[in-house]
C-alpha cells in the first residue's frame, strides 16, 4: 500500500507539473498574441498619425512653396517692369539724339544749299572773266604777233630754246663745280687715308744682299775649304747648288745664288762645318741634310708667324711654306715677306677706312707676292705664279683677281683689288723701303732729265721726290694746252721703254702764261 500511493503521487505530481506548464505556455501564448496585438495597434496608431503629420508638413510645403513662387513671380514681374521702364528711358534718350541730329543734319544742309548756290555764282562769274581774259589774251597774242611778226608757236620755241641754253649753261658751271668739289674732297679723303695707314703699318727699312758672306777663323780654312784637288769645294756647291766664292778678300767666303733658300742652307752648312773643324764631303753631305731640315723648319714656322701675325687663317699648309720662303727673298734690297706683311696692314687699315672687305684685302695683301717664292724654278712672271698658287691651292675669286691686278697685268675690277694695288705701290715707294746705289740713282736722275729736256718745246724738266716725279716747264708760245697731254703721254712711253726704276714716276707737265705791265 504504501508503494503504490508513491506511485500514484509521482504521476498526480507530474500530471499537476505537465497541466502547470501547459498552463503556463498557454499563459505567455496569449500574454504574448495580446502583447503583440497591441504593439500593432500602438504601430498602426504611430502610422495614422506619422501619416496625418506628413500629410500636414506637405500641406505647409506646398502652402510655402506657393508662398515662394509667388514671391518669385512678383520679383520677377518687378524685375522686368524696371527693365522694361529703363528701356524706354534710353530709347527716348536715343530718340532725342536722332532728333537732334536730324535737325543739326538739316541745318547743315540748308548751310551747304546757301554755300553752294554762291559757290554757283562765283562759278559764273569765274567763267565769265576767264572769257573775258582769253579775249583780253587772243588780243595781246594777236597784238604781239603783229608787231614782232613771230606766231605764237615761234616765239614759245625761241623762248623755250633760250631758256635750255641757260640751263645747260648753269647745269655745265654746277656739274664743274660739283665735281672739282668731289675731286677735291676724294683727293683730301685719299690723302688723310694714306698717310693714316702709312702712319700705322709702315714698317722700318731693310738691307738684305743678294749674297751670304761667311766670316773664317783665319786664311788657312780656305784651304781646307777647297780640299784635296777642289773635292771639299766641288761636294759643297753641288749639294747647296751655290757658288762659293773665294778670292783675296781676308778671312770671308763669298756665296753667290739665285736661290735664297739654297744660299741660306750653304751658309749654316758651311758655318758648322767650320765651327766642327772635320771637312771632308762625307761631313759636308752630313751637315748641308741638317742645314736643309733646319732651313724647312724655320720656311714653316716663320710662314705661321707671318700668317699669325696678318691675322690671315685657314691658309693651305703649302702656301705657308711659300710664305716663309719669302722670308729669305728680296726684290732692290727690301725683304719680300716683310713688305708681304706691310702690304697686307696697308690694304686692311685702307679697308676699313672705307667700308670694304677687310679679310679679302688682308689676304690677298699678304699673298700678293707669294709667286715671288717659286719665280726662280717656275717659268713666267710672278704675279700670273702668284696667282695660279693662290687657285690651286683653293684661295677665292677676289684673291686670285687682286694678285692679278696688283702690278695693271689686269684692271682692278674690286675696291680690294685696287687698295692692295695701292698699298704694294706704298710699301714698295716709301722712302728707305728699297736700295739703290748713289751712282744708279744719280744716274737715273740724270736720264729723266735728258728724256724731257729731248721734246721739243720743253724749256727745263726736274726730277723730284727721290725720282717718284717728273716736273716739266713748257714754252707757252710753242706748246698750247692740247700739246701739253701728248707731251706727257710721250714722255712717259720714253721712260717706260729706256729705264728701269722701281715703283712709278708721275710726269707733270706745266704751262704757264704770264701778263705783266708796269705801272708808271
Amino acid at each position: 500500500m504504501g508503494g503504490g500511493e508513491l506511485e500514484i503521487n509521482a504521476v498526480l505530481t507530474s500530471l499537476v507539473y505537465i497541466l502547470v506548464v501547459v498552463l503556463a505556455g498557454l499563459a505567455g501564448y496569449f500574454i504574448r498574441k495580446y502583447l503583440a496585438e497591441a504593439k500593432i495597434a500602438f504601430a498602426e496608431n504611430a502610422a495614422k498619425q506619422i501619416i496625418e503629420e506628413a500629410k500636414k508638413q506637405g500641406e505647409a510645403a506646398k502652402k510655402e512653396a506657393l508662398l515662394e513662387a509667388k514671391e518669385e513671380v512678383h520679383r520677377m514681374r518687378s524685375d522686368l517692369e524696371r527693365e522694361g521702364r529703363e528701356r524706354r528711358i534710353e530709347l527716348q534718350r536715343i530718340e532725342r539724339r536722332l532728333i537732334q541730329k536730324e535737325e543739326a543734319l538739316d541745318r547743315k544742309a540748308d548751310i551747304l544749299e546757301r554755300k553752294e548756290d554762291v559757290l554757283h555764282k562765283k562759278d559764273a562769274e569765274l567763267e565769265a572773266m576767264r572769257r573775258e581774259l582769253e579775249e583780253i589774251r587772243a588780243k595781246q597774242r594777236a597784238e604781239l604777233e603783229r608787231i614782232s611778226g613771230l606766231s605764237s608757236e615761234e616765239a614759245r620755241d625761241i623762248l623755250l630754246k633760250n631758256v635750255e641754253d641757260e640751263i645747260r649753261h648753269d647745269t655745265a658751271v654746277m656739274i664743274k663745280e660739283i665735281e672739282a668739289q668731289a675731286k677735291e674732297e676724294a683727293d683730301k679723303r685719299a690723302r688723310e687715308i694714306i698717310t693714316m695707314a702709312i702712319q700705322r703699318c709702315a714698317a722700318d727699312h731693310v738691307a738684305e744682299t743678294t749674297v751670304s758672306v761667311v766670316a773664317l777663323p783665319n786664311d788657312e780654312m780656305k784651304g781646307r775649304i777647297i780640299g784635296r784637288e777642289g773635292r771639299n769645294i766641288r761636294a759643297l756647291e753641288t749639294l747647296t747648288g751655290v757658288d762659293l766664292i773665294i778670292d783675296d778678300t781676308p778671312e770671308a767666303v763669298i756665296l753667290s745664288g739665285f736661290d735664297p733658300v739654297r744660299r741660306e742652307i750653304a751658309r749654316i752648312a758651311l758655318e758648322r762645318l767650320i765651327a766642327d773643324g772635320r771637312i771632308h764631303p762625307g761631313r759636308i753631305e752630313e751637315m748641308v741634310d741638317k742645314a736643309r731640315k733646319e732651313v724647312e723648319a724655320t720656311i714653316k714656322e716663320e710662314g705661321e708667324s707671318a700668317a699669325l701675325e696678318a691675322q690671315v687663317h685657314g691658309l693651305h699648309p703649302e702656301l705657308i711654306k711659300l710664305l716663309g720662303r719669302l722670308k729669305y727673298r728680296t726684290s732692290y734690297g727690301q725683304n719680300v715677306l716683310m713688305h708681304s706683311l706691310e702690304v697686307c696692314y696697308l690694304a686692311a687699315t685702307m679697308a676699313a677706312e672705307l667700308g670694304a672687305d677687310v679679310q679679302v684685302a688682308r689676304r690677298a695683301g699678304l699673298l700678293h707676292d707669294i709667286g715671288k717664292a717659286v719665280d726662280h724654278e717656275v717659268e713666267g712672271p710672278h704675279v700670273q705664279i702668284g696667282a695660279d698658287l693662290a687657285r690651286k691651292y683653293k684661295e677665292s675669286p677676289e684673291v686670285v683677281h687682286a694678285i692679278l691686278a696688283h702690278h695693271g697685268d689686269e684692271e682692278a675690277r674690286t675696291i680690294e683689288a685696287a687698295l692692295v694695288q695701292a698699298a704694294d705701290a706704298i710699301s714698295a715707294a716709301r722712302p728707305g723701303a728699297r736700295r739703290e746705289t748713289l751712282e744708279a740713282y744719280m744716274k737715273r736722275l740724270e736720264k729723266l732729265e735728258k728724256i724731257a729736256d729731248a721734246f721739243e718745246g720743253v724749256e727745263k724738266s726736274y726730277a723730284i721726290q727721290a725720282g717718284r716725279e717728273l716736273r716739266i716747264m713748257v714754252k707757252p708760245e710753242k706748246v698750247d694746252d692740247i700739246a701739253i697731254a701728248r707731251i706727257a703721254r710721250d714722255i712717259v712711253k720714253r721712260i717706260e721703254q729706256e729705264l728701269e726704276y722701281p715703283g712709278q714716276i708721275k710726269v707733270t707737265v706745266i704751262r704757264e702764261t704770264r701778263a705783266v705791265e708796269y705801272a708808271k
